[in-house]
Parts: C-alpha cells; structure tokens; sequence
C-alpha cells in the first residue's frame, strides 16, 4: 500500500477528530536538528544519557503522565546552546500549562538538567511568565509518511504566516510524532495545550488570531490536553456557545459516571469566565452509530479498525 496515505483516508470517511488531543500532565521539548530516526531518542548524536533518562522515566512512571519530544527550527537554534521546554499542567482550574524554559550550552548536560527539575517535588517554583506562544507542528515523516507529505508543507506555511504578521510572541517548530498522524498536518498549540487537525493557511489564522468562523473547531479540532477524551467533546461544544472567548475561559473536569458496557460518560467542566463569575456544564457524552467509521489508523496498517465518534447529549448549564 505504497500510495495509501492514513490523513487522506480520513479525510475521505469524514472523521470527526474531537476526542483525539493526547493527555499529559509534561511535556518536555528538547531542541535537536533534523532528521530524526523513527524512534526521535535513536537519531543521530543523541547522547546516551539523555536515552536513557527517557526510557528510565517511561519504566517508572505513567506513560500518560510525562512525554519528551524533540524540536527544530533552523531560524530560532542558537549555535552555542540547547533550547529546553518544560510544559507542565497546575492543578484545579486553569488555562492550559505552565512553562519553564532553559538553554543549555552543552547537549550531554540536558539529562542531568532535567533530572535536576523533573524530579523535584516542587516544579512550581521554576514557573517563567511569558507571553510566547509555541506551536508545535509534526513533520516526523520517518515515523509516518502523512507528517512527511502533509505536515513538512505546512511547517513551511506556517513559518511564512508568522514571518509577514505582527505576531512576534509566536514560534513555530517541527516536533516528533505526539500521535495522530492521521490527522496531519497536525499541530500543538502551548501554552494552551490544545491539538489541531488538517490544518490550511486559512484555518491558521483563525487560530492564531482567534478570529473567524468558530465553526471550523468542528472539522480541525482534536481537543484540549488537559481534558480526557469524552471531557474534550463537551468542552468543543461549548466553544460552539461561547465562540473565541472561551479561550480566554479557566476550566476543570469531573468525570461523574463511566460506562464500560457501551463507553459512554456523564461529565462536568467547570469554568471561570473573564468576568470572574464562575459556571458549570453537565452532560452525557454517547458513541453515536451513524458517524463511527472503519478506517485504516496508520499509513503502514494491514485492515480497517472501528473508530468511535461521540455525541453530547442531555447537555444542561448552570451559570
């Protein structure tokens, strides 16, 4: 299947990509020149220490707790240093994560300074306040070739919309695959946390300046990684409501019920508006039959796989 691209077959089967934004409480974005090897911690020069303080933390704790990732941008390395970004999640009501930004003169000095903050109880008392936005897009072709064809195109796009606009707080990098290749060309928005799908010049802007038609979350929207899946479908809907402002908006989950038998949930998401008065969502996220497809998920897949699409139902809000 040499011409079967995963990102065009879901596009063709019109999947809905809400629900999809992976869930970390860290991210941890490490500035490494292009090309990486499939697995991003076996390219080239990679010192064996930074590989094994990655797979000595992925034996240790949650898979879905902490990611390391590398990044590029030829126009933003510093030649006498190493870029490293630590995003991590607060707790209870919130706007996405938390930053910590280092540079590092020598790259075999990255492990142990980040073992040095990783591990310290306290990640809080490093916070840096920054108005950078970093937007993360997967070109990782050696992974999966859609980020190869789709997202190395858009990479460039991206870099020429920044380039002639006034949005000097916002950097955009090539990352390695962060899942959803299906999706590409697919992006991370920090310090929000939100994941895009299928992106274009047009749907860009409307992100970067939060204006447009709000509708377009519904084609290119995977989710908010600080929520979990079926959280990540409500809160679509009430951007739908509240249109760009939402984004402006704190919030917090619950997970009132869970239903193994037919995977629904019952959810609430708190929020606090820019106003300072606080509301409530509650609703029932359901699989809903008549969207769920059959796709193959990868561009190196064998046979389709069922793919649920969700509804929100029952939706009532308290303000």
């Amino acid at each position: 299947m040499t011409n079967f691209f995963c990102a065009q077959e879901s596009r063709q089967v019109r999947e809905d990509p809400i629900g999809n934004a992976e869930v970390y409480q860290i991210y941890v974005l490490i500035e490494y020149p292009t090309p990486w090897a499939r697995n991003a911690f076996d390219s080239k020069c990679v010192p064996d220490n930074l590989k094994a303080l990655w797979n000595d933390i992925s034996f240790k704790w949650n898979e879905e707790y902490i990611v390391f990732l590398l990044v590029y941008n030829q126009e933003l390395q510093k030649s006498d240093s190493s870029r490293v970004i630590i995003f991590y999640q607060g707790s209870g009501l919130t706007k996405g994560y938390k930053k910590l930004e280092l540079q590092i003169p020598n790259i075999n000095d990255v492990a142990p300074t980040l073992q040095k903050y990783l591990f310290d109880e306290n990640l809080e008392k490093y916070v840096q306040e920054s108005q950078t936005r970093d937007i993360l897009i997967c070109t990782h072709g050696s992974r999966d070739k859609c980020c190869a064809k789709y997202g190395n195109i858009f990479y460039r796009q991206a870099k020429a919309i920044i380039a002639n606009s006034s949005l000097n707080h916002v950097r955009i990098w090539q990352v390695s695959h962060f899942g959803g290749h299906r999706f590409a060309p697919t992006a991370i928005d920090f310090p929000d946390g939100r994941y895009y799908a299928r992106l274009d010049s047009d749907s860009f802007n409307c992100i970067l300046t939060r204006t447009g038609n709000i509708e377009k979350m519904n084609y290119i929207y995977r989710g908010w990684g600080i929520l979990p899946g079926a959280v990540q479908v409500l809160e679509r809907e009430m951007m739908m409501r509240y249109g760009w402002e939402w984004f402006n908006y704190k919030a917090e989950f619950q997970i009132l019920h869970h239903s193994e038998l037919d995977e629904s949930n019952c959810v609430k998401l708190y929020f606090h508006k820019t106003d300072g008065s606080g509301a409530f969502v509650q609703a029932d996220i359901v699989i809903d039959k008549s969207k769920s497809v059959n796709l193959i998920s990868y561009c190196d897949g064998k046979e389709a796989e069922y793919i649920p699409q969700f509804s929100v139902n029952n939706l009532a809000i308290f303000e």
